[in-house]
């Protein structure tokens, strides 16, 4: 089972997103047959084996094993991946392009950067074939900044410490990666 699968067709989404499915989904944490997801939603096994099949065939679940009862085989099937992420380009026929926001500095192109992020690592691990592992590399901290000033002298120093980075480090000739780094204030935690 993978962490995160984004998707990337507009069926699969469909699919994912009607509430019946969507609760057998939630069922599915553990893997289970129809006879004990239907016990899960309140609904029955025939038509939960009628979503089962509709979920597998758009590659949201998958077989996980068959268990003999005497003389009935039960099969039982697991969720393809932990969580689900709609690619940008679903909902819109095309990928967001960052270069169609001219404001460097705003919402809207990080917003449009993170997009082409899900959109492109999706894709690559989409055609990766199974168990491949892609190269990536992720930095996720929280920073608190005394002022805006402060945080004005952190970007510049980080610029100038990426951008002497890439120059160290690229060659024309290597596999290209994309180096995108972002910062936003981050939300306040919901209080348990």
């Amino acid at each position: 089972m993978d962490d995160v699968r984004v998707l990337a067709d507009p069926a699969a989404v469909e699919v994912a997103l009607d509430p019946i499915r969507a609760s057998i989904l939630d069922a599915l944490s553990e893997p289970g047959s129809a006879a004990t997801v239907a016990a899960a939603i309140g609904s029955t096994r025939q038509k939960v084996n009628y979503h089962l099949r509709s979920l597998e065939a758009h590659g949201l679940i998958e077989p996980a094993e068959t268990r003999a009862w005497g003389g009935i085989s039960e099969r039982f099937v697991r969720r393809s991946a932990r969580r689900l992420v709609v690619a940008p380009g679903v909902l819109q026929g095309s990928a967001v392009d960052p270069d169609g926001v001219a404001d460097r500095l705003s919402a809207a192109y990080l917003i449009a950067v993170n997009a082409r992020t899900v959109s492109e690592v999706g894709a690559i691990v989409d055609s990766a074939a199974a168990g491949t592992r892609i190269p990536t590399l992720t930095v996720d901290t929280v920073i608190g900044f005394a002022s805006a000033d402060d945080r004005a002298a952190f970007a510049a120093e980080l610029h100038a410490a990426v951008a002497a980075l890439a120059a160290k480090y690229h060659h024309d000739e290597g596999r290209p990666h994309r180096l995108t780094v972002s910062s936003y204030p981050r939300p306040k935690e919901d209080s348990p």
